[in-house]
């Protein structure tokens, strides 16, 4: 009986080989970096032999984090595609972006996933200035897990309830905010803006009290907390256009440039965030108003970044 038991384990051990070429049975990228192809929307992993390959549209991966516990959940079909390959040598990441791929290495055994779920968890890379205390977002990463995928090999499937593929980094430009401190405002709505060719912060429906042609007491400047309808602090990012000062004081917001982001500053707290500030000085009856915000926090979805402890907005010129 013993005999026969070892007889029946020595022939599974030999079936499990497919004539010396390697059948991986456990696929493990865990320490492998991801790289990317800008061409064909591939990201992939290679590892000696092995490449592990996921094909999605490139708008899957968004600018906007996901909330906590809700990946962004997408089909894997013939659009959402992952493909595990083994190669006859060793694989560069050159290969997968070209036209005409290598003739060699070629591929010995191949895994294409025909179900499952492909899971994506956004978060944004952030950055701190040490001195200011001034958040940037340099990126974002995308955690990539696979749940319940099935692959189809060549002798049979195999199943994975969970498979983590592993973090996909995009980085991006960080928000210039590249403003002069020279603000104007509005006539009529008293809307206080600054801009340059493709920026813009508005600070709308303004306090009355703060801009005064009354020269503050030193050291004791008005103060105001920010909001969502008096003290709203806008900034807007454009594309396909100049910002000119035509954009700004109508009843409605041009259409033209387009606004490609924009980012709305939270409520302040009395005390702690979100403060306004403002300075009066007076020379030959002009007066400058100098506009510091303090601990601005600025939000857009579930984003968010911060302009430090202390950020001059600019100076507003009024006579009377």
């Amino acid at each position: 009986m013993k005999r026969a038991l070892y007889g029946l384990i020595i022939a599974l051990i030999f079936n499990s080989c497919d004539d010396g070429n390697l059948t991986q049975e456990v696929i493990s990228f865990d320490t492998v970096t991801t790289q990317s192809c800008s061409s064909n929307n591939v990201i992939y992993k290679i590892k000696g032999q092995e490449a592990l390959l996921l094909q999605i549209p490139a708008s899957s991966f968004t600018n906007e984090p996901t909330p906590v516990g809700s990946p962004i959940s997408i089909d894997i079909n013939s659009t959402n595609r992952v493909v595990y390959r083994f190669y006859n040598g060793t694989i560069s990441s050159s290969m997968f972006c070209e036209t005409i791929p290598p003739s060699s290495p070629t591929v010995t055994d191949e895994w294409i996933a025909t179900a499952g779920k492909i899971q994506i968890t956004t978060t944004a890379i952030k950055t701190t200035n040490a001195s200011t205390g001034r958040t940037s977002i340099t990126g974002y990463n995308y955690n990539i897990v696979f749940k319940n995928i099935t692959f189809a090999k060549q002798n049979g499937t195999q199943v994975y309830e969970t498979f983590t593929f592993g973090d996909y980094i995009q980085n991006i430009t960080p928000l210039v905010f590249g403003f002069d401190e020279t603000l104007e405002q509005c006539p009529t709505s008293k809307q206080i803006y600054n801009y340059n060719s493709s920026e813009a912060v508005t600070l709308d429906n303004i306090d009355a009290n703060l801009i005064q042609n009354q020269i503050t007491p030193l050291n004791t400047p008005r103060t105001a907390l920010l909001g969502t309808t008096t003290n709203k602090l806008v900034y807007r990012l454009f594309t396909n256009g100049v910002i000119t000062p035509n954009y700004f004081c109508n009843t409605t917001t041009p259409t033209v440039p387009a606004i490609s982001q924009e980012w709305i500053a939270d409520a302040g707290v009395a005390n702690t965030k979100g403060i306004i500030e403002v300075t009066t000085t007076n020379v030959l009856n002009t007066y400058t108003h100098h506009i510091v915000l303090k601990k601005v926090t600025f939000a857009k979805g579930n984003n968010n970044f911060t302009l430090g402890d202390s950020y001059v907005l600019g100076d507003l010129i009024t006579t009377n």
